[in-house]
């Protein structure tokens, strides 16, 4: 009798340690079970205008496709330029750089990188026909020639120091050949430009798009064929969630793992919480005000100027950012090349900014209205609201969804605006050019639809030269003409802040603000 019954044990014991053995690996990819994978959640405050890297510059945008496709440089963690999709990239000529492309690279779909490709991107961003938003920033370069199957020349219409920093740019992304094909077709059938590479982003980056619910969230999986180092998740879910404590509040309760951006008045809140805190890094970016300079009374500069002047910053950053961010004396950030210290800002005096109204026939002050598109522009509009009730203006606020605003002041249909912009390639031609050369009016940068010929001939001269000292001297000479000219209120430099759950670690924000993702851990 007891040996049927160890018998039986032994039985039991073997299908039992048989079930086990088919249980999935839970430290591979393929198989692993709901509860062993490293699922990463991120909460944006917006959903991405588009996942094609040629039709957006948004920073929701760029942040998800941060992800998903590689450049031909790239900026590493020590903001250092170094090989990408492009083993090299040198400059054979005053006007001819040389790119080696990388071989054994393959996109999401399979397909393969090589020269063809590369020339087919820097050819579509170009193209007026694609008339992509991004376009601005390749506008030097004359021609793309492929040499041989993995080498391409770019030829620039004049030397331009600045290109590897441009190519660094999301907007030089590079995606499939077969994503370009099916978007000139699309357009071709009568589809507008960009609308199939959103809908099926393919690239060749650390993660690949999965799926999405528009307006909710969009979720992206590891690339294992990925050519570089991988990514330590298995998956990342960005989530759209506009409102401020409700990101706060997702984080505590463990419903995101990262959120960004955060305000300043909810560090102490995020610190005092064992379970979460505050990633602080350094920026390039320029929160702003910005006139419509096309509209009155904005076309005076006098009214710009007094503007300026009776906006106190220093109680602005204390009141929005409590206190944590840089005043801005001109349009640069610190951490740009080309920003210079010796520029002579408009000083903080509401009784000359009352002189210069009333000189420009505002003597009582004026009635308008300024945009903004979240808590924070919504805040500092409400503080410069009662700064200009000092001097006579009366202004009316209007928030929107940022998508909506960003139409709104691409098309010039505004007064004033609370905006920002990020220095992305931390030199000076992309944190000066696109917002205050004229031929950038609207949705490339310039919506103050500034339009000054010295302005104008400063820049081009910057970006011509590839000496190293004259960039900084024409620079500086530009900043200050741009202070005067009074197109923007620059008001502080932003410290990047983003609310982490305590078991994320490896992450690192570029002071572009891109979030990089790919040495994300979680500890489970």
């Amino acid at each position: 009798m007891k040996s049927k019954v160890v018998i039986l044990f032994i039985i039991m014991l073997s299908i039992f340690i048989t079930a086990c053995s088919e249980e999935p690996d839970s430290n591979t990819n393929e198989g692993t079970t709901e509860l062993s994978a490293k699922v990463l959640t991120v909460d944006l405050a917006s959903e991405p205008v588009s996942l094609d890297p040629h039709a957006a510059n948004d920073g929701n945008s760029l942040y998800v496709m941060n992800a998903l496709y590689d450049t031909l440089v790239q900026l590493d963690t020590d903001l250092t330029i170094q090989p990408g999709l492009a083993e090299s990239f040198e400059q054979v000529e005053d006007t001819v750089w040389e790119a080696k492309i990388r071989e054994g690279v393959t996109f999401h779909d399979g397909s393969e990188l090589n020269a063809d490709v590369v020339k087919a991107n820097l050819d579509r961003v170009r193209d007026p026909e694609v008339a992509s938003p991004l376009g601005f920033l390749f506008d030097m370069i004359e021609a793309v020639e492929v040499i041989d199957t993995y080498t391409v020349h770019i030829t620039t219409e004049y030397p331009f120091a600045a290109l590897p920093s441009h190519l660094a740019h999301p907007g030089g992304h590079i995606i499939s050949l077969k994503s370009i094909e099916a978007d000139y077709e699309a357009v071709e059938n009568g589809e507008p430009p960009f609308a199939s590479v959103n809908e099926a982003p393919v690239g060749t980056g650390y993660f690949k798009f999965d799926d999405r619910e528009p307006g909710e969230s969009i979720k992206l999986v590891k690339n294992e064929e990925y050519w570089g180092e991988q990514a330590n998740v298995d998956s990342v879910t960005f989530k759209f969630v506009p409102e401020d404590m409700t990101r706060i509040a997702e984080l505590e309760t463990e419903e995101a793992d990262i959120v960004y951006p955060v305000n300043a008045n909810d560090i102490s809140r995020l610190e005092d919480n064992d379970q979460t805190y505050v990633k602080q890094s350094d920026s390039a970016s320029l929160s702003y005000v910005g006139f419509n300079t096309e509209v009155e009374p904005f076309n005076d500069v006098r009214v710009r100027q007094a503007i300026n002047m009776a906006i106190d910053k220093e109680n602005l950053i204390d009141g929005v950012t409590d206190g944590v961010a840089l005043p801005a004396i001109g349009p640069l950030a610190p951490t740009v090349f080309g920003y210079s210290d010796e520029i002579d800002p408009l000083p903080y005096n509401p009784e000359e900014a009352k002189e210069l109204l009333a000189d420009a026939g505002y003597p009582d002050g004026f009635s308008t209205t300024i945009l903004t598109y979240d808590r924070t522009t919504s805040d500092s509009a409400e503080l410069i609201q009662a700064q200009l009730e000092e001097i006579g203006i009366d202004l009316s606020i209007e928030s929107m969804e940022v998508g909506a605003y960003l139409e709104v002041t691409a098309n010039g249909e505004m007064d004033m605006f609370v905006g920002s912009w990020g220095t992305v390639t931390l030199d000076a031609d992309y944190g000066l050019y696109p917002m205050f050369h004229s031929t950038n009016a609207g949705a490339p940068g310039n919506r103050s639809f500034l339009a000054n010929d010295a302005i104008d001939s400063l820049l081009e001269q910057a970006r011509k030269t590839t000496d190293e000292e004259e960039r900084l001297e024409l620079y500086k000479e530009v900043q200050q003409l741009i202070i005067d000219e009074a197109p923007i209120v620059p008001l502080y430099h932003s410290v990047l802040l983003a609310g982490l759950r305590e078991n994320v670690d490896g992450f690192y924000q570029f002071p572009s603000s891109f979030p990089f993702l790919r040495d994300v851990t979680i500890d489970n």
